[in-house]
């Protein structure tokens, strides 16, 4: 399955044009994730702001199939602010009608393999395989 996801707002907390606090779940979803699926980085940042976001990405463990463009080979052409459509078959975005869910949200839809486990203190997310 192609994932196509957001940077601001849905990876990390909105900060543009810095890097935000990473979401609670992120990397952990993605990682997961990308083992089976192809993700897609798709964001409106462009130029050294969007290669941070790619580096602050990798630097978490999650490197994606394509940023903007349906497969790494895909040239597209510079014609100005025009950003076409993704081909994937999910979207995960903050400016989703209803919002963003979350990534333990997201991850379950996508997967069902996340399960909550209540202890004492604190709830704890546990990935299954």
């Amino acid at each position: 399955m192609k994932i196509a996801v957001d940077f601001d707002g849905t990876i990390v907390e909105d900060a543009y044009p810095e890097i935000g606090k990473p979401k609670q779940f992120a990397f952990a979803a993605l990682k997961e994730l990308q083992k089976t699926n192809q993700l897609i980085l798709w964001t409106c940042r462009e130029g050294r702001f969007l290669q941070d976001a790619v580096e602050f990405c990798k630097q978490n463990g999650v490197v994606f199939y394509a940023v903007n463009k349906n497969y790494p080979e895909e040239v597209c052409q510079d014609n100005g602010n025009f950003m076409r459509k993704i081909d994937a078959d999910v979207f995960i975005d903050d400016r989703n009608i209803g919002g963003f869910p979350g990534w333990s949200a997201v991850y379950q839809q996508l997967s069902g393999d996340a399960q909550i486990v209540d202890t004492p203190k604190k709830r704890k997310w546990f990935w299954q395989k």
